[in-house]
């Protein structure tokens, strides 16, 4: 791995539950069960918000017929 893949990696971009809903064309309730569920990782905020990696969420964008099921 390049250095710039290692910064890359080490500094990824959080995104919050309205983000990801857009990104998927889904409501953000059906995210916030995906992370309950365990589909998808997330980070809560000490607000109590979540945020969700950008890494995992275009991983999953690339593989979501296989892997989301927005039901």
């Amino acid at each position: 791995m390049s250095r710039e893949e290692e910064h890359a990696a080490s500094v990824d971009e959080w995104l919050t539950t309205k983000q990801v809903a857009a990104l998927f064309h889904v409501d953000r309730t059906t995210v916030s069960r995906w992370a309950r569920e365990g589909k998808v990782g997330t980070l809560r905020t000490l607000g109590g918000h979540r945020r969700y990696r950008r890494s995992e969420i275009e991983t999953l964008l690339r593989n979501r017929s296989t892997t989301l099921d927005p039901n």
